[in-house]
């Protein structure tokens, strides 16, 4: 897969498995830990999901603008590494969040999100900078040797960007076990068990010291089952509220021990590779040449035509990337409410979508080379569509089933006894459906638009533009609290037809400017 490709893409793969490795860790169980630990309601828990999420691809463009100005990319990216480590560190620290400490230690946990957010904005798009670079070189090594050789040196970057994904997701396919795993075995330890629906009780019954009726009952029932069938007495529910909250928690803290190690072995095989990558904007000597009035005109409105196919391409990806996160917002919380969760963890349903891109991307890989041999190429711009079509499927499902099914909002599901919820729960199945399309979709999109910025973007641009490119997809971020809120206020049927219309729109839009774009990128 790597054969003919360029020297040190495998290199920048794995420093960017690593890295994705730790990062995922942490994201598989961020909303849900948020609220798990001090006890914020899932719109609250997301906003603040939702602001870390978007930091990060804002704070790209500052590690763009850094690395553009500096000049020196790899040192901006090793920074980066040491910068997260950092914020991982503190996040490990396991400090049960009280009424007393709150104040503080919700601040402080923010804080290490945000120390995150700047360290990933160093590494992210200059890390894509240099593998852009690369193939930048490589196209100009062919073009050497003859047209032909250059024909197929381009045909390679869309793929490179796509075997450079499928070592993102490795990473991702394993660290959404971490955190589930550790926390399972440290309540064990404790002679309890998992239960995703409690800590959100525990709070309540803490905060307003008590619960009655059906929530009292739901604890009650919640409690005999995570103590093995001994259950608590009425005088003890406070005591145990506390103490399952404690280790439930404390359990998570200890996987963020596992993101620190990633970080330092990522930047160990990058200390150990960095000689095999190039070095994006430094430009060797050469001899001073006059341009016309008229020469340098035509440069100009060509980089402008560049620049504004990039910012329309950008103006569409906001939307699929606010459609496609919600895995780590409000579908994460269907997996925990609506799904039957007691043999797989709601965290572990993140690991379906990097297993797709795994799986999938071969394949996909495939058909795209096989189209190309048979001169039957589709642009990327084409590509970008495709996906957004086949995202709305995703919720076209998801929408379709929720309807058949009667669900009503999460809220409202939340207040029936659990007898009934039990008997609504849909089966894994369900999750892995969703994932199959999202993650087709995601592969139509993601890597064919880093593909798309590395062509477009000016060369001495290169890591700044990769920085818009992360730009939007914070803004797409940005918004990602508005799926929690649509959840737990209407019927989640409904919730999900919105997604759907935001694809298919963005769909339609992309379309449009389908033969602009594919001028432009020529």
């Amino acid at each position: 897969m790597i054969k003919g490709h360029p020297k040190g893409l495998l290199a920048a793969a794995l420093s960017n498995m690593g890295e994705r490795f730790g990062y995922y860790i942490m994201n598989a169980v961020l909303a849900l830990f948020l609220c798990s630990k001090f006890g914020l309601s899932e719109e609250k828990g997301t906003l603040i999901y939702s602001f870390f999420y978007a930091g990060i691809y804002v704070l790209s463009l500052v590690g763009g603008w850094i690395a553009d100005r500096t000049q020196n990319y790899k040192g901006t990216i090793m920074a980066g590494l040491i910068t997260m480590a950092a914020g991982y560190a503190v996040l490990s620290i396991p400090i049960m969040s009280t009424e007393g400490n709150i104040v503080w230690l919700l601040p402080l946990t923010c804080l290490a999100l945000f120390v995150i957010a700047f360290g990933n904005g160093l590494f992210k798009g200059n890390l894509q900078a240099i593998v852009g670079q690369m193939y930048d070189n490589f196209e100009a090594e062919a073009a050497k040797k003859g047209e032909e050789a250059l024909k197929q040196a381009k045909s390679k970057r869309d793929s490179g960007f796509q075997i450079f994904y499928v070592f993102i997701n490795i990473g991702g396919v394993l660290a959404p076990f971490i955190a589930p795993l550790l926390r399972s075995w440290w309540l064990k330890a404790h002679d309890l068990a998992y239960n995703a629906q409690l800590p959100a009780l525990c709070h309540e019954y803490i905060d307003n010291n008590g619960l009655t009726g059906d929530k009292l009952q739901n604890l009650n029932e919640l409690a005999t089952q995570v103590t093995n069938g001994a259950g608590v007495a009425a005088d003890q529910l406070g005591d145990f509220c506390a103490n399952y909250l404690d280790v439930f928690n404390t359990g998570i803290h200890f996987s963020f021990i596992a993101s620190v190690a990633a970080m330092l072995i990522s930047l160990i095989i990058f200390l150990c590779t960095k000689r095999t990558f190039p070095t994006p904007g430094k430009k060797a000597e050469t001899v001073s040449v006059s341009y016309t009035p008229e020469e340098r005109k035509a440069a100009a409105a060509e980089i402008r035509q560049r620049m504004y196919a990039l910012f329309a391409v950008l103006g569409i990806v906001i939307f699929f990337w606010f459609s496609f996160h919600q895995n780590g917002a409000s579908l994460s919380f269907f997996a925990r409410d609506f799904v039957n969760s007691s043999v797989i963890p709601p965290e572990i349903w993140q690991a379906i979508n990097p297993f797709f891109v795994i799986v999938l991307t071969p394949v996909i890989m495939f058909i795209f080379g096989s189209m190309a041999r048979r001169g039957k190429v589709i642009s990327t711009p084409k590509k970008i569509a495709i996906g957004m079509a086949i995202a709305g499927m995703a919720y076209l499902f998801l929408a379709a089933y929720s309807y058949i099914q009667g669900y009503p909002s999460a809220n409202e599901f939340k207040e029936l006894p659990i007898a009934e919820r039990d008997a609504m729960i849909a089966g894994p199945w369900v999750l892995i459906v969703l994932y199959f399309f999202l993650t087709v979709a995601e592969l139509f999109i993601s890597p064919l638009g880093l593909s798309f910025v590395s062509k477009v973007a000016p060369k001495h641009l290169q890591g700044l533009c990769q920085g818009l490119w992360l730009g939007a997809t914070a803004v797409g971020n940005l918004m990602l609290w508005v799926g929690p809120l649509m959840y737990n206020k209407i019927p989640i049927w409904q919730c999900w037809t919105v997604f759907l219309a935001v694809c298919l729109i963005s769909m339609f839009v992309m379309l449009a400017m389908v033969k602009w774009l594919e001028k432009v990128t020529k």
